[in-house]
């Protein structure tokens, strides 16, 4: 896997948020909770794997989980986000060291 750093603009200008936009991919096992970067979308990646090990996801109801933890997922990402860590597609994968 190869990340890549977007830049964005001077970060002091960055300004995110969170719209309450969030799916399941039921065949990828992932939740995907939007962001909203300088007005632009960014997909913000997290998987039912880490969701379980973290914070005790079902996989009956993924969604539950992050619905539940949205605060700490938002501030994994906004993380990820202001520091450019950005994958290939310009999407943040959250990972288990982000949490």
């Amino acid at each position: 896997m190869q990340l890549t750093r977007h830049r964005t603009s001077d970060p002091g200008d960055t300004v995110i948020s969170f719209p309450r936009l969030e799916c399941w991919n039921n065949t990828a096992k992932v939740a995907t909770v939007a962001a909203g970067v300088n007005k632009k979308r960014v997909l913000c990646r997290i998987s039912l794997e880490i969701l379980r090990d973290k914070f005790g996801a079902s996989e009956e109801e993924p969604m539950r989980s992050v619905a539940q933890h949205r605060v700490a997922i938002q501030e994994a990402a906004r993380k990820l986000i202001e520091n450019e860590v950005y994958e290939e597609d310009g999407s943040i994968l959250i990972r288990a060291c982000d949490l």
